[in-house]
């Protein structure tokens, strides 16, 4: 067990025991925790080299989806308009607010994406745009995992003359001193700290079900979640989807950027626009799981379904490897958590996240 070093703002001694406890119960997994609240940080604790950069897979996603929410403030992005009115090559037909929420049956190509292909945003989108969804429009809804950034991020280019990662670069990254790389330098290399695979090997998804499809397991090779987190290709180009590096304090400015403001600056987003695109979308089937409800708004992952306790305009995104980072606009709170070991072989958070997200909570409204 690695000793917990940080600090914590008065009133937050709480999240350091919680924090403890969990590393002392996961034993080799190196974790990063970091809160902040009205743009300033008040928890800053870790088990391993706080500066030390790591794959974020699915966290990914929420840096992704927040340049789309600008975009969207801006006017350049309608999302009630045909993604075909920004791409008119995409042959699926489908909203841009459908396709954030993982309604457009997008989720891989009929063979799968080879393990260049896969870190290749450009490459993503051009085969899904000629692609046969797999599913009819309107039926449901299932996590697009690996190329949600890719295909918003086709839209971007086609909106602003320039790549997600650019635009994220420009207008999100380096304005607010955020240490989370959608592209990392090589300069920064060797900050990089590889992450260790789950442990055990549960069996994993039918290559050829859903799900199976969305994880590219029915790829030759399958991808391996734990090998393309690793890839200096995959954060060398900042795959949006699952390819970003960074750390806790990272996810958590990312986050307090977005609803608070950093560095004298104004919040990214309008309070109307974090609403739009954090709000649930209404109740659907899953098509991957199986099951009901309503996961996601724009992108971003509604946190009040899996922390009822939050506020209701709380938005966020998970990653396989047990990290998690949220903004709650109603307690103007930003969280960040990052670890070095994989949750699950095949997607999934890590339980961790539930002590520790209650002790932050509970500690702000007191």
């Amino acid at each position: 067990m690695s000793l917990v070093q940080g600090t914590v703002a008065p009133g937050y001694e709480k999240v350091r025991e919680v924090f403890a406890a969990e590393m002392a119960r996961l034993g080799d997994v190196g974790a990063q925790l970091a809160v902040y609240r009205h743009g300033r940080p008040v928890v800053d604790l870790w088990t391993v080299d706080p500066d030390a950069l790591m794959g974020l897979l699915s966290v990914t996603k929420g840096a992704a989806f927040l340049v789309v929410a600008l975009l969207a403030q801006d006017g350049a992005i309608d999302v009630n308009r045909s993604v075909r009115h920004y791409w008119p090559q995409f042959i699926p037909d489908v909203t841009v607010r459908e396709l954030l929420g993982h309604r457009a049956g997008l989720i891989g190509v009929d063979g799968g994406f080879g393990p260049a292909e896969l870190a290749d945003d450009r490459i993503i989108a051009e085969r899904l745009a000629k692609q046969r969804p797999y599913w009819p429009r309107g039926s449901g809804y299932g996590y697009h995992a690996l190329v949600i950034g890719a295909l918003t991020g086709e839209i971007v280019r086609r909106v602003t003359g320039r790549s997600l990662q650019q635009t994220y670069e420009q207008r999100v990254r380096g304005p607010y001193a955020i240490d989370l790389y959608l592209g990392l330098p090589a300069e920064l290399e060797p900050r990089f700290r590889p992450l260790a695979p789950p442990v055990g090997r549960e069996p994993g998804p039918d290559p050829r079900s859903l799900t199976g499809i969305a994880l590219n397991l029915h790829a030759d090779p399958p991808t391996d979640l734990t090998v393309f987190a690793n890839s200096r290709t995959v954060r060398a180009q900042g795959q949006a989807s699952a390819g970003g590096v960074g750390n806790a304090r990272g996810v958590a400015r990312l986050y307090a950027a977005a609803v608070s403001g950093l560095n004298s600056r104004e919040p990214l987003l309008r309070p109307a626009t974090a609403a739009d695109f954090g709000t649930a979308g209404g109740t659907a089937p899953d098509l991957l799981s199986g099951g009901s409800g309503a996961q996601f708004g724009l992108g971003f992952e509604a946190m009040t379904t899996p922390y009822p306790f939050l506020g209701p305009a709380a938005f966020g995104h998970s990653g396989a490897a047990g990290s998690l980072g949220f903004a709650d606009p109603s307690r103007d709170l930003a969280y960040g958590y990052v670890r070095d070991r994989l949750a699950q072989p095949h997607g999934g958070g890590a339980v961790e996240n539930d002590q520790l997200v209650a002790a932050v909570i509970q500690a702000a409204d007191a």
